[in-house]
């Protein structure tokens, strides 16, 4: 490899896997750090002898001594670090959540307040971040911009990639300490907790009735709305639930799975 085709290499190795650490956010895998360090000290293994490290650091002048991630400005290197510290220094004065991140402390703060400055442009729905409107407008576009490098499976939100890859590895870090069952992600232990706890944080505006699931009181107020955003593409009937739309589905289709 001469030495202009090896810093191309290079420039399109960081970006890319710096990629990785961008669409995190707070949180990242130890795998996926685990997996950073391993690439960077195998392709740095590959250096040509007449290579300038200069032509490879270019503006990246601080280094993380963990997984080897680099920064133009110290500032960013230190905010970068919390995420192998854990440490959260931004505390909400109004319920004690902590956050590694200033402007995640601003996002949250949001929820009590009630303020949702972030407006989509094609439904109309507001959010609080700017992050969750990115997130929901895949729902229009359809992009899933995160792909699983096993079975190819694609996916809108980097989270549920790295939860949809421990299907493949069989890993399931997030443990019950009531049942000892355990679970792929952080998420499904909470909701899971809930049937021992009895916990029920999802309460209707209008009519008061407590839920343990998010997507239960969503269900749910669509009583009070009238809502039926589930269509059948055959017949143009409409559902309040997906589940009653599957049902519907088989009368067009013949199926009766349950024989």
């Amino acid at each position: 490899m001469n030495k202009n085709h090896f810093v191309q290499d290079w420039r399109r190795f960081r970006s890319g896997i710096e990629a990785v650490f961008d669409f995190q956010g707070e949180f990242i895998e130890y795998s996926y750090r685990k997996a950073y360090r391993e690439r960077v000290h195998n392709f740095l293994l590959k250096i040509p002898s007449d290579i300038d490290g200069k032509e490879l650091k270019k503006k990246t002048l601080y280094y993380c001594d963990i997984c080897g991630r680099s920064f133009s400005q110290k500032g960013t290197l230190t905010t970068h670090k919390r995420i192998h510290t854990g440490e959260k220094p931004y505390y909400c004065d109004i319920c004690g959540a902590s956050f590694s991140l200033n402007h995640h402390l601003t996002t949250h703060k949001r929820i009590h307040t009630g303020e949702k400055q972030f407006h989509c442009d094609i439904c109309g729905k507001s959010f609080s971040g700017s992050s969750d409107l990115s997130k929901h407008r895949r729902i229009h576009t359809g992009e899933k911009p995160y792909h699983c490098d096993i079975c190819d499976k694609s996916f809108s939100v980097s989270n549920d990639l790295i939860i949809h890859k421990r299907i493949h590895t069989g890993e399931r870090p997030y443990h019950c300490d009531t049942c000892d069952k355990s679970f792929y992600g952080s998420s499904t232990l909470t909701k899971h907790k809930r049937i021992h706890t009895g916990e029920k944080p999802y309460h209707c505006d209008i009519c008061g009735k407590s839920f343990s699931q998010a997507s239960e009181l969503t269900k749910h107020k669509r009583i009070h709305t009238g809502e039926k955003p589930n269509h059948c593409v055959t017949c143009g009937k409409s559902f309040s639930h997906g589940n009653t739309l599957t049902i519907h589905k088989r009368i067009h289709t013949g199926e009766t799975p349950y024989h």
